[in-house]
C-alpha cells in the first residue's frame, strides 16, 4: 500500500484555505455592494430623496416667480393700482370708503 505525499495533504490544505479566503471575501465584496455606505440601496435612497427635492424645487421656483411678478407689480415708479388696493384689503386689512362692513356680533351663550 502507498503512502500519499506529504506535500500532497498541504498543497490540499493550501487551496481548502485559499477557497476559503476567496469565499470570505466574495462574501465580504456582496455585502457591500448590498447594503454598503455606498451601496445599491443607499443609491435608491438618494434617488428617492432626489426626486422629493425635485419636487420641492419646482414648487419653491413657482413661489418665487409669484413673488416676482408681485415685486415687479410694486414697483416705486408706477405701481399697479389694483394689486396695491388688494395687498391693502387682504394683508392690512383695510377697506374702501364706500364699502359696506358688516360686523357679526358673538353669539351669547
Amino acid at each position: 500500500m502507498l503512502r500519499q505525499p506529504i506535500y500532497d495533504r498541504r498543497a490540499k490544505s493550501r487551496q481548502a484555505l485559499v477557497l476559503l479566503l476567496c469565499l470570505g471575501l466574495t462574501a465580504y465584496f456582496a455585502y457591500h455592494t448590498l447594503k454598503g455606505r455606498h451601496g445599491l440601496e443607499a443609491r435608491d435612497r438618494l434617488a428617492e430623496r432626489e426626486s422629493a427635492l425635485q419636487f420641492e424645487i419646482q414648487s419653491l421656483e413657482a413661489v418665487r416667480a409669484k413673488l416676482e411678478r408681485d415685486v415687479a407689480l410694486l414697483r416705486p415708479d408706477l405701481p399697479d393700482p389694483d394689486f396695491v388696493e388688494e395687498i391693502a384689503r387682504e394683508v392690512l386689512g383695510f377697506a374702501h370708503p364706500r364699502d359696506r362692513v358688516v360686523l357679526e356680533s358673538a353669539p351669547s351663550g
